[in-house]
């Protein structure tokens, strides 16, 4: 492995840590916020079905397949943006 500086390492570990919260946050959101406001987002469907039902069905689960996809899309860049991927020999 590639070493780097500690300035260098601390902004990436920073970035780093941003995107896991902001994943964490979408998928909180996901999973608990639309059960607590189940009755008011029952007013509106989603094929057919009410949306907090879709969201407990299959909504939460797209949305953590959507972000698996997104979160080694992103890291792929962070990494290639420090010089980290594993593309380059070393």
């Amino acid at each position: 492995m590639r070493k780097i500086d500690k300035k260098q390492a601390d902004s990436y570990f920073r970035i780093r840590t941003i995107l896991i919260t902001i994943y964490l946050l979408i998928g909180f959101v996901a999973s608990f916020v639309v059960v607590f406001f189940a009755e008011e987002l029952s007013g509106f469907t989603v094929n057919g079905m009410p949306f907090h039902y879709f969201m407990g069905a299959q909504g939460a689960i797209l949305i953590f397949i959507i972000l698996l996809f997104v979160n080694a899309i992103v890291n792929d860049r962070v990494d290639k943006k420090f010089g980290l991927d594993q593309d380059q020999k070393q």
